[in-house]
């Protein structure tokens, strides 16, 4: 059984869990709505204000097998981010480190991008996904997403990180706020 798949997992207050005949689970919250489909060798049990997860057709640990012990560690997983994004959401925040690298919001949920290359990078958001940008004199400017879902989250600061990923040299770059860029010394630190 997975170590992950077996911990349950509490509703907190104001949010609504609810699993449809083909296998769909529905959370809704104060911060939206997301719906993930569950394999069916995978049963949701809702109980109490409390969802767990079993093998379906009453499987004991033994008899289930490797692809099902995934699934019951992976659902368990997505379903527990779902209840986190609609009840608090989750944040992500890019840094912009290099001369003259720029980022200005534009209206309809989008972004300008301006980092050393010749033209522009313009990026437009899903509704889903709300994003502020920050630039203060001698500071690296910021860009902060926001959304209920993590996965797609992800996807959007990974694409926008794949614009210009941080150099091992000076550094330079899009990186995630926090994050230890490992440097290298570069040809004038080895000749004596």
């Amino acid at each position: 059984m997975s170590r992950i798949g077996k911990l349950p997992i509490s509703i907190p207050e104001k949010v609504t869990v609810t699993v449809s005949d083909d296998n769909t689970i529905t959370v809704k919250g104060p911060k939206g709505e997301l719906s993930q489909k569950i394999d069916p060798s995978i049963e949701v049990v809702i109980e109490n204000g409390v969802i767990t997860f079993q093998y379906a057709g009453g499987k004991t640990v033994a008899e289930a097998t490797k692809q099902e012990h995934a699934y019951h560690g992976l659902y368990r997983a997505l379903v527990n981010n779902m209840v986190i994004g609609v009840s608090a959401g989750f944040t992500k925040e890019l840094e912009l480190v290099g001369v003259g690298y720029r980022v200005s919001e534009k209206p309809n949920n989008a972004i300008e991008l301006l980092l050393g290359f010749t033209h522009p990078i313009y990026m437009q958001f899903p509704a889903e996904v709300k994003v502020t940008t920050k630039s203060e004199r001698n500071k690296n400017p910021l860009i902060t997403l926001e959304s209920c879902n993590k996965e797609l989250l992800g996807l959007i600061c990974a694409k926008i990180r794949s614009f210009r990923k941080p150099e091992p040299y000076k550094g330079k770059g899009v990186k995630f706020v926090g994050e230890v860029i490992r440097r290298k010394s570069g040809k004038s630190a080895g000749a004596k």
